[in-house]
């Protein structure tokens, strides 16, 4: 399974969110490249960017800095950058693509404009985009975790899997953040409706035990997990995380 530091961008700064909270929000390094590097020269083969200025105004705001990480964070070789956030558009996601990213991740667009995901798996590809479901007990939010809906994650994946989506992003947006552990059963669920695409993980992780019991679940579509505040909290290593998970 796949480590993939997180990299919130708020107000130019990285920072994290609690339970996909705007005004709970924890600054952990004033220029996201900083960290992005930091996590790199750690050891990080992937990296999870997300335009929260972006998510919440329903366009791009961040790509200068997305341009800076995806050219080479860290002393090494660049790595792969997935990238979501106000990618609501079918220019968006080419000047996200453009400005590096290896995949773009779409979240409020693939439900609200089915057209765009159709015309964005035709121009980039399966592999470079990624649908983001995130959810609030149980039930899939939109507009930057701002808005409720009554579907659930299950019959979510089911629907945009059925439309050609291979890779998608599962949220546990009451856990994000919180450092509480994660739901394994709410993942198998997950992973089951992605059928045979892949699966990346986020929300909850604290501790190295949060990672075991990931990797330990029946679930071959979970191929990744998004880890933010424990990583930037020093709760444990990128060395530890990644030998946990392989």
């Amino acid at each position: 399974m796949l480590l993939y530091p997180a990299i919130d961008i708020l107000g130019g700064q990285a920072v994290r969110l609690a339970e996909g909270d705007y005004g709970a929000s924890t600054v952990y390094d004033q220029d996201p490249l900083g960290a992005a590097s930091r996590w790199v020269d750690a050891g990080a083969d992937r990296l999870h960017v997300v335009d929260l200025d972006g998510a919440r105004e329903g366009r791009p705001v961040n790509l200068d800095h997305l341009r800076r990480i995806a050219a080479g964070a860290g002393a090494g070789e660049p790595v792969p950058v997935q990238y979501g956030g106000g990618l609501r558009t079918i220019d968006a996601i080419s000047d996200a693509l453009d400005a590096g990213a290896a995949r773009v991740i779409l979240g409020t667009a693939a439900f609200a404009d089915p057209r765009l995901l159709d015309d964005a798996l035709d121009k980039h590809g399966p592999a470079r985009v990624m649908v983001s479901v995130d959810a609030r007990s149980g039930h899939v939010v939109t507009d930057g975790w701002t808005k409720a809906t009554e579907k659930s994650v299950a019959e979510v994946i089911t629907g945009v899997v059925e439309r050609g989506v291979t890779q998608l992003l599962y949220t546990n947006v009451d856990r994000d953040g919180m450092l509480g552990g994660v739901a394994g059963d709410d993942v198998l669920a997950a992973a089951a409706a992605t059928g045979a695409g892949q699966l990346i993980y986020s929300g909850g992780v604290g501790t190295l035990e949060d990672l075991a019991l990931l990797a330990a679940l029946d679930a071959p579509s979970l191929v990744g997990v998004i880890v933010g505040k424990a990583l930037y909290e020093g709760r444990f290593s990128i060395t530890d995380a990644r030998r946990v998970l392989a």
